[in-house]
């Protein structure tokens, strides 16, 4: 229980300090966002609980993979935003453009052969 419990404690300390931090500085809190601080939490997780390395590195490789189609938030949003459109109907669109990403990313995957 407490495990989880730090677990959840570390990872949204995270959250909550990006956050902040741009507030005040939002070139250094995107540096900070920037870094794969999930993936290395998830990581860092999975060997302390045990996981075998080939698994860890499966998931690095992965990771890789779906961070190509995340990109697409970070450049439909603000060029969503800069054109006037409302803030949360661009969060919508910039969000369904990058699930449709994903998926069509997936199915690329696949076709080559490479497991996600």
């Amino acid at each position: 229980m407490w495990y989880y419990l730090s677990k959840i404690i570390i990872s949204a300390l995270i959250i909550v300090l990006v956050s902040e931090i741009a507030k005040r500085n939002s070139g250094f809190a995107a540096l900070v966002a920037s870094l794969p601080l999930t993936s290395l939490l998830a990581i860092i997780w999975l060997r302390i609980e045990g996981s075998q390395i080939t698994q860890i590195a499966m998931l690095s490789q992965q990771i890789f993979w779906l961070v190509l189609p995340s990109l697409v938030l970070l450049v439909t949003l603000p060029l969503l935003l800069k054109y006037g459109m409302a803030f949360w109907l661009s969060l919508g669109l910039a969000s369904a453009a990058t699930v449709l990403c994903y998926f069509l990313m997936i199915l690329l995957l696949r076709r080559f052969g490479v497991s996600i």
